[in-house]
């Protein structure tokens, strides 16, 4: 059983909703990320996404795009993005790791080669945003053979031939878009959402885990009360990360997450 699957069992036994946090690597530097990903755990996160910077991110919105930009011209690239799961694993961090990203930046680093590399520095999985099912075989078969999970995207506009097609794919759980849009956070969560998991929870068992727009405590109880097993939160971070001092960071996010998470009483 691969670490994302023990993840989503052991939120099952305790009948609580997980939280994928999501963070760009090198954003706002690389050394900022290794801080950063330890405080998330430590404020509850379950899973972490590790975005893997690229120059046209076409699933996100403006925050997840303004922090790639800034990671690039960094000169974070996917190679560095494994380095940093290498150390977070050496520091002794335990919790599932993913790697977001597009495909492009797989194929000219070798799918075998990224996903050999990705194993062995102590990744859990791939989210590939832009890769369709019927054109994941090469991805899928170099995953699996090495542990890793591919996780697959749906939307609430993916037809039910699509929702069975990923569903005959997927392990780990898989991501379901809350919205037909791209990534940032928002104040409500979209009224068809409750039909659309019931629609994709009729293909699998696998668990859902929903994001695109999640940001507060109340949407996170909303999602649980719907059927969802994890909720995935990433634009309102980086917002966060953005208006907070340097010094302060860490704690600031390792609090968010306490609060979405209701380890902590506070309001966001």
């Amino acid at each position: 059983m691969s670490r994302i699957a023990q993840t989503m069992a052991h939120l099952r036994q305790q009948r609580r909703l997980g939280l994928i946090a999501y963070l760009t690597v090198g954003y706002p530097d690389v050394a900022a990320t290794l801080r950063l990903v330890p405080a998330l755990a430590a404020g509850g996160a379950d899973m972490v996404e590790l975005g893997v910077p690229f120059s046209d991110p076409l699933a996100d919105g403006a925050t997840i795009q303004r922090a790639s930009h800034h990671a690039l011209q960094q000169g974070v690239t996917p190679a560095v993005c494994l380095d940093v799961v290498q150390q977070l694993r050496t520091g002794g961090l335990a919790i599932p790791l993913l790697l977001m990203g597009y495909y492009n930046s797989i194929l000219a680093y070798g799918i075998e080669d990224f996903a050999r590399d990705a194993a062995a520095a102590g990744a859990d999985g791939f989210i590939t945003v832009d890769l369709p099912p019927e054109e994941a075989a090469g991805v899928q078969t170099a995953c699996a053979g090495r542990g890793l999970d591919l996780i697959y995207l749906l939307a609430p506009t993916s037809s039910d031939e699509r929702i069975a097609l990923v569903a005959a794919q997927a392990s780990g759980f898989i991501y379901c878009v809350s919205l037909t849009g791209v990534t940032g956070a928002r104040g409500q969560l979209p009224p068809g959402l409750a039909k659309f998991l019931a629609r994709v929870r009729r293909h699998t068992p696998l668990p859902l885990a929903v994001g695109f727009g999640i940001s507060r405590p109340q949407q996170v109880e909303t999602l649980a009360r719907l059927g969802a097993q994890a909720a995935v939160i990433g634009s309102a971070i980086i917002d966060l990360i953005d208006r907070t001092p340097a010094e302060e960071r860490e704690e600031r996010v390792r609090e968010y997450v306490e609060v979405v998470t209701g380890r902590r009483g506070a309001t966001v």
